[in-house]
């Protein structure tokens, strides 16, 4: 008989149960509306993804499975599939559940659990073991969640034990290429078991990660029949004939860069929202780095909930505040000039008589920067707004920016973004409406706390900076490695050694969005407090 399936991709809230709930069950019936047979959600729907230590509150687990059982009555007139963490004696599982005319009629528990990257699950939930089949038209489906499609064996199992299509619940976060990884090796696993497919991920920002959706459906020959957009909600019905799935709409994938543009766009939106500030407040120098976040800010949350602060100093080139100026008006956003020159001289006042003979460096370098700190984290104090970072990856990997400074604020949309991928997204955005000025990304980047001052007057030339960094960060090459690789050895041995005795400062840096396989914080776990260092290997015989 002809089954239609519904992909439900929603945009939920962690810890929002009544939220959560009510967003499901409106689904349910939009579904049914649309005469699917069946509903399938995300990877616990319920709680949203990732809960993390929630899932250790005793009070939060039970209050989900309240949510759980108030939810189960409400549907009716179709078959709902839906994940939750649910408790079984002293155990947790990471379960999926197909509910039926307000009972349930099939009960799975994840059986590969992943602990690696930002995924933590051993942590939490117990491995499950049992296959779980339920029938609807007479067709099998069987039930899996994310991690245990890209498992070898997991699907071809479920095709044994009578399954005829397979449907899996998934909450798999976005990073640059990762949703033409995701679909060639679940595809290519499908087309071996020769049983269709149903790919059901969540959308929408969490913290630092972003989860893009591109839910899909592959036929029994591993090619995708449909796929939901990505980054937006979208409730999308596929229908099958005799287990075959009838070609759908297939929305495209987005190209490199483009897709990262609006992974941040997403990122900053849902931080924003889902924290409940009432925009964002950013300072904008006339530089590369600030005009992109101002950019994304924008197209985030609207020119109206963002607000842009010009903080001068005696280093400011005129170009800079004419350049900002130039930004904050192509946008159409709130901008403010306060000059810091007044705050600097003071702190310096304050403090002569305790730096008298001693020379000045890069003490007086950051004063200025922490007073713009002061400044921002004022104003955003007092409207409500979040204070973005508009550092990049690059500076944070080599310490190249100023604790309570330019590091202060609420959020950092580019953490996880490398100095020459700044380059290409402000040229993305400009190939869309021009914001930024050309000559501000034909400028040399500068910091301008000192005069004249160039980023290559500290650092390697991002041209070589940025691989020998992904190298060292990314993949954990030894720095040997990389200068076999053909880089220049003194700029590695700069490199690495800077990103070595930076930790501390990265742990003090606000979150930002992961959009790198591997971006700091929960993906890259290193002791501040440690004697390694990277570059001891070109040192040995």
């Amino acid at each position: 008989m002809p089954l239609k399936i519904a992909l439900a991709q929603l945009n939920l809230t962690v810890g929002d149960l009544v939220g959560n709930g009510e967003k499901i069950r409106a689904t349910v019936e939009q579904a049914r509306l649309a005469a699917a047979d069946l509903v399938v959600f995300a990877e616990l729907c319920i709680t949203g993804y990732p809960p993390e230590d929630l899932l250790l509150r005793q009070d939060f687990i039970a209050q989900t499975e309240r949510a759980v059982q108030a939810l189960i009555p409400r549907i009716h007139g179709i078959t709902a599939v839906m994940g939750y963490p649910r408790k079984q004696g002293d155990d947790l599982f990471n379960a999926a559940i197909a509910i039926r005319d307000g009972s349930v009629i099939a009960c799975y528990h994840k059986q590969a659990l992943p602990n690696y990257g930002v995924f933590d699950e051993q942590r939490y939930f117990k491995t499950g073991k049992d296959i779980s089949l339920f029938e609807i038209n007479g067709t099998r489906l069987a039930l899996t969640i994310c991690e245990d499609v890209w498992r070898d064996g997991i699907i071809a199992r479920n095709r044994d034990a009578g399954a005829d299509i397979i449907l899996t619940l998934n909450a798999s976060p976005f990073h640059a290429g990762k949703m033409q990884q995701r679909e060639d090796i679940i595809c290519a696993q499908v087309q071996r078991a020769g049983v269709p497919l149903v790919y059901v991920n969540q959308v929408g920002g969490q913290d630092e990660l972003v989860f893009d959706g591109a839910s899909f459906v592959a036929d029994q020959h591993g090619a995708i029949v449909f796929r939901a957009a990505e980054f937006e909600e979208q409730l999308g019905v596929v229908s099958f004939d005799h287990l075959t799935p009838r070609p759908a709409s297939i929305a495209p994938l987005y190209q490199p860069v483009v897709s990262e543009y609006k992974a941040l766009v997403l990122g900053i939106r849902d931080y924003v929202g889902k924290n409940g500030f009432k925009g964002a407040i950013l300072g904008l120098s006339g530089g590369i780095d600030s005009a992109l976040v101002l950019a994304l800010a924008v197209d985030a949350l609207g020119a109206d909930q963002v607000e842009a602060v010009l903080m001068p100093s005696r280093y400011t080139a005129d170009i800079s505040n004419t350049d900002a100026r130039l930004e904050a008006e192509a946008l159409g956003v709130k901008h403010h000039i306060i000059p810091i020159e007044p705050a600097v001289n003071a702190f310096i006042a304050m403090l002569a008589p305790l730096f008298a003979g001693a020379q000045h460096d890069t003490t007086e370098e950051n004063i200025q920067a922490r007073c713009r700190g002061v400044v921002l984290m004022a104003l955003s104090n007092k409207r409500g707004k979040l204070l973005l970072t508009t550092g990049n990856k690059s500076e944070m990997s080599v310490g190249y920016t100023t604790l309570y400074g330019d590091m202060a604020g609420g959020f950092a949309p580019l953490k996880d973004v490398s100095k020459q991928l700044v380059y290409q997204l402000a040229e993305y955005r400009n190939s869309l409406s021009p914001v930024i000025p050309q000559r501000v990304i034909d400028r040399p980047p500068s910091a301008e706390l000192a005069p004249d001052q160039k980023d290559e007057d500290s650092l390697p030339p991002y041209v070589v900076l940025d691989p020998i960094l992904a190298l060292y960060i990314e993949q954990d090459w030894s720095a040997a490695d990389i200068v076999a690789r053909g880089y220049p050895q003194d700029a590695v041995e700069r490199a690495v050694g800077l990103v070595d005795r930076n930790e501390y400062k990265r742990r003090q840096s606000p979150p930002g969005i992961r959009i790198t396989p591997r971006a700091f914080g929960r993906d890259r776990r290193y002791p501040i407090s440690s004697r390694f260092r990277g570059t001891s290997s070109l040192t040995e015989d």
